[in-house]
């Protein structure tokens, strides 16, 4: 299915209409860029050096952990890295941030303190280096945000396919369900189920799934409407095909443009509800790397660290005009008006 979807020539024409727009290309080569710096946040910023040679020896303190003494550390349970006296013949190739996102400097004087050669955004009013915080304060964000786009946008496909095919009494319930939930506020909602439970990373994506499918659902529910009495699902159920077969192999590949139109969309506005969540102090509990807990360290010292303000701030602006320009060119691409 997935071959004859690429190869299909209205998908030809959809790929051909989003090069085009050269802005959302060039967003979708940076947020790929993005993704990987992320996945990969170990080989950029570590307090471990990513290959070492030590006497003769080939380590890798970034994969793999190895204990003090093999290094001549004996007062410690952990190695320091730093610390290792490395001969003429000893040598290691370092991140270029030389910083753990749990880490804090204590060879500086105050924290936070400001941008320096040795962190080059500053820290944080715990001494941990701002740029290894964004960094995998992003890895956070958008595991978060990929999920809850997964999981939301399952449930909704599966609520929408079941109102739109079936129709009439499950339409009707359905559609009254859809409005009981999206009637909720869904952000003072969350801010009170996360005060009552952990904070945690699956709570938040079950919690934010939870109230976050019906949008979807909507569309899903209309294209299933417009798609069930169409000739080709009425051959299907000629030929014997059972109600399931009809839904997933003959409507839904049909009705994906809503899905893939608003997807970015969805996992910007995720990214930033969890940072609205992180400065509101209801987000990922600390130390975990975030976003939106630097914003609410810049409020706390907002007249001595104007960096905890502005660097988190184009980390967030950035990421969310890029998904933003990834998404307005899926949606021209999609347009049924564009032709060519």
């Amino acid at each position: 299915m997935i071959e004859r979807f690429v190869h299909d020539p209205l998908t030809l024409k959809r790929i051909k209409r989003f090069k085009k727009m050269r802005r959302a290309v060039l967003a979708s080569w940076l947020f790929a860029f993005m993704l990987v710096l992320s996945l990969t946040a170990e080989m950029w910023a570590n307090s471990k050096p990513i290959i070492l040679k030590y006497h003769g020896q080939i380590y890798w303190p970034v994969f793999k952990t190895y204990y003090p003494t093999l290094f001549g550390q004996t007062d410690s349970f952990v190695t320091d890295y730093r610390k290792i006296k490395l001969t003429s013949n000893d040598w290691a190739i370092w991140p270029p941030v030389r910083w753990d996102p749990y880490e804090s400097n204590l060879n500086v004087a105050n924290f936070p303190s400001p941008p320096t050669t040795s962190n080059w955004l500053g820290t944080d009013a715990e001494g941990r280096d701002v740029l290894a915080r964004l960094i995998y304060g992003f890895r956070f964000s958008i595991s978060y945000a990929l999920l809850v786009w997964i999981a939301s946008y399952l449930l909704g496909t599966l609520a929408g396919a079941v109102m739109g095919y079936w129709g009439g009494n499950v339409d009707l319930v359905g559609q009254r369900i859809v409005e009981v939930f999206d009637s909720m506020p869904t952000m003072l909602l969350l801010i009170t189920l996360i005060s009552i439970f952990s904070a945690t990373l699956p709570v938040l994506i079950v919690f934010t799934t939870v109230f976050g499918w019906m949008t979807i659902s909507l569309y899903m529910r209309a294209e299933f409407l417009r798609l069930r009495g169409r000739e080709f699902v009425e051959s299907a159920r000629a030929l014997g095909s059972s109600r399931l077969r009809v839904i997933f192999k003959h409507i839904l590949p049909n009705a994906l443009s809503p899905i893939v139109t608003f997807s970015s969309f969805t996992i910007a506005g995720s990214i930033a509800s969890l940072a609205a969540l992180d400065y509101l102090g209801f987000g990922l509990p600390p130390p975990t790397p975030s976003w939106g807990e630097l914003l609410n360290e810049a409020q706390k010292n907002f007249t001595i660290a104007w960096w905890l303000a502005v660097f988190p701030s184009l980390a967030l602006f950035f990421a969310l005009v890029v998904l933003n320009l990834i998404g307005e060119g899926v949606r021209e691409a999609f347009d049924p008006r564009k032709v060519g």
